[in-house]
């Protein structure tokens, strides 16, 4: 099933991962011109579908950046073209290659079993995403936990240091100390972060559990706001950037595993040795919820 475009009338299907949303739509051969005003406008939760990013599904070699993909990895047919609410183009979506997932295969685009693995294109470089029996878990391949930074935010009386956390797109991780003062927080506004990276940055506030460790398994709980989205339920890689930062902030004996809860719910986050080096991985569900037309202005 294709997407079809008469007189600005775009087919576009709904989709979340724990409650992070997104708009997609197919043009798998690179035929339709949606600037950032049309993107917002589909991503408009008052005027349009409602989203907290837009998600084209185009195949890699139909688009300029989708050359570096299929050099990285020429089984890598699919590239996720992923913007922000406001329009803004992002490096990866961890919540969103998920749901991009279930589309192509929703759409006829894509056959994957579960236990199945394929090559992903993205801004961030290629992802290898594998159909599991709870949804899908991405590969986000190697990170970095390197940089400080200190973040104002509405709620907290005091600047909080942060932890810069790479995971294909920057994040900036900030422990508090309970549930008290996640809960207080508001971010609505975003937080402001110094020194400011040139492509602005994610930024997530995390609480770990008590006891932090279970059954060999760490756990926090995370709020987020995503740069060009505001604050969002659920947002993948900044789940695997929270976990990752508690783990180093852990120490020597930090568990690989973690589970991470969201406002929408809980994903999965695992550190695992790989031939280049640590890779972390991102795990969790895919709903595809509503299809149907909208016509752009």
């Amino acid at each position: 099933m294709a997407t079809q475009i008469d007189e600005r009338r775009i087919a576009f299907t709904k989709g979340h991962g724990t409650g992070n949303d997104f708009v997609l739509f197919a043009d798998p051969d690179g035929r339709v011109d949606l600037d950032a005003d049309d993107l917002a406008a589909l991503a408009d939760r008052h005027f349009g579908v409602g989203a907290d990013g837009v998600i084209r599904a185009v195949r890699s070699a139909n688009l300029p950046e989708g050359a570096a993909a299929l050099a990285e990895d020429p089984a890598a047919e699919w590239f996720m073209d992923y913007h922000n609410a406001d329009g803004s183009p992002a490096e990866m979506c961890g919540n969103g290659i998920r749901v991009y997932g279930s589309y192509l295969i929703a759409q006829g685009l894509l056959d994957l079993a579960v236990g199945e693995t394929v090559a992903i294109g993205t801004r961030g470089g290629v992802r290898q995403l594998t159909r599991t029996a709870a949804g899908f878990e991405v590969d986000l391949g190697p990170f970095v936990v390197a940089g400080d930074a200190m973040v104002a935010a509405d709620g907290l009386h005091v600047d909080r240091p942060g932890l810069a956390v790479g995971v294909g797109n920057p994040h900036v991780v900030v422990a508090l100390a309970d549930d008290s003062e996640l809960d207080a927080l508001d971010l609505g506004d975003a937080p402001v972060v110094t020194p400011l990276p040139p492509d602005g940055v994610n930024v997530e506030f995390v609480v770990p559990a008590d006891p932090l460790v279970e059954n060999g398994v760490g756990r926090i709980r995370m709020r987020v706001h995503e740069r060009g989205s505001g604050e969002t339920l659920s947002c993948g890689t900044g789940a695997a950037a929270a976990a990752l930062a508690t783990r180093h902030w852990a120490g020597e004996g930090a568990p690989d595993a973690w589970s991470v809860d969201v406002p929408g719910g809980t994903v999965g986050v695992r550190v695992t040795p790989t031939a280049d080096g640590a890779h972390v991985l991102l795990s969790g569900p895919a709903e595809l919820v509503f299809s149907g037309t909208m016509k752009l202005l």
